[in-house]
């Protein structure tokens, strides 16, 4: 009887989300295992051939025939992964970061779709339903992304706001500052969400069993050569925080080639400190920000906040300047830190240098 139940809900399910006829269904050119590949490729910090095929529990054979089809489409790169040269590192290309986010989007939509036929107050029971169903056949072979820890993402509608909440709340409680550093979060989240261009500029939330516990943002620095004054600095991440930039002359960069990115907005949730999240959302930063072509990734932060500092340090950045400044109603030391992403030209013999 068990059985028969399983096979007839596997039907009914693959029929509801289309999964026999996935690219009609989404009104893309990839199928379910194609688009599932991308979808992993654009929400992992750091992604070899062999982690992604463990974590999708695909054919080797499959998998390297598909990445070769993504390569000749211009959806990704591949080359010798930096801890393991016998591994192959698979990272997506612009291109395959907006079919990626495409794919997101219409799938977003339709299982929006889906839950418009649930009536709001039963939607919490479909939720949990779902939760049992996985937690019972999983068992102790969840994937890694769920036994590992956090998984990274692009906020939904409400998170940026969960942003500026949680950076609020939890600064108060460590370091007692008021609304004033609140308030500048706010500001940068709201610039975030009206101006950015989604090809140079991202922001990630770290989701564990379901909820955010931590944030990150990647965007263009405003602030080159601008002075360091606290009012248009914003330091975040209290266990591995920071980030931000000048407020003004957003206008007058958009669309350049981009020079220097600013690492912004980085918090993890106290409860979610002590598992490396804090060096998996820097990490993905960089990551992203050589990707897009930046030279470099700049943020600034403040001298108290020890860990932070001790994690942009074995990520590569170096501390540049530092001033002292009255800020959220404490006296602090601002401090500017740097990462350059690529190597400087070396003068041909006989040029100047």
């Amino acid at each position: 009887m068990a059985v028969q139940e399983v096979r007839a809900f596997n039907r009914f399910y693959t029929n509801l989300i289309g999964a026999l006829d996935y690219s009609k269904h989404l009104y893309t050119p990839y199928t379910l295992t194609e688009s599932r590949v991308l979808y992993e490729l654009a929400h992992a910090a750091r992604t070899d051939a062999a982690d992604l095929r463990a974590e999708l529990s695909l054919d080797a054979g499959y998998l390297s025939r598909l990445l070769t089809k993504f390569e000749r489409d211009g959806l990704v790169g591949r080359a010798p992964s930096e801890q393991d040269a016998r591994r192959q590192r698979i990272t997506l290309t612009p291109q395959g970061r907006e079919a990626a986010a495409l794919l997101d989007e219409r799938s977003r939509d339709a299982v929006g779709s889906l839950l418009d036929r649930v009536e709001p107050a039963r939607r919490p029971q479909l939720t949990d339903a779902m939760r049992t169903v996985r937690d019972l056949l999983e068992g102790d072979q969840a994937p890694m992304s769920r036994r590992g820890g956090p998984v990274l993402r692009e906020p939904v509608p409400g998170e940026l706001g969960w942003m500026v909440q949680r950076h609020g709340t939890v600064y108060a409680a460590e370091y007692g500052w008021n609304t004033e550093f609140e308030g500048l979060v706010a500001r940068i989240v709201a610039d975030f969400a009206q101006h950015h261009d989604p090809r140079l500029e991202r922001a990630w939330i770290a989701e564990l069993d379901g909820r955010p516990v931590g944030s990150v943002m990647c965007v263009r620095d405003d602030a080159t050569g601008a002075d360091t004054a606290p009012d248009r600095r914003a330091d975040t991440g209290a266990g591995g925080a920071t980030g931000s930039e000048a407020e003004t002359g957003a206008s007058e960069i958009r669309g350049k080639t981009p020079g220097t990115a600013r690492l912004r907005l980085l918090l993890v949730e106290p409860e979610a400190r002590g598992h490396g999240l804090g060096e998996r959302l820097i990490g993905t930063v960089v990551d992203f920000a050589r990707q897009a072509g930046y030279r470099e990734v700049t943020l600034w932060t403040n001298d108290v906040l020890t860990t932070a500092r001790a994690l942009y340090e074995r990520a590569g950045f170096t501390l540049v300047s530092e001033h002292p400044h009255h800020s959220y109603g404490a006296e602090l030391i601002g401090q500017d830190w740097r990462l350059p992403l690529q190597e400087p030209a070396v003068p041909q013999e006989g040029t100047a240098p």
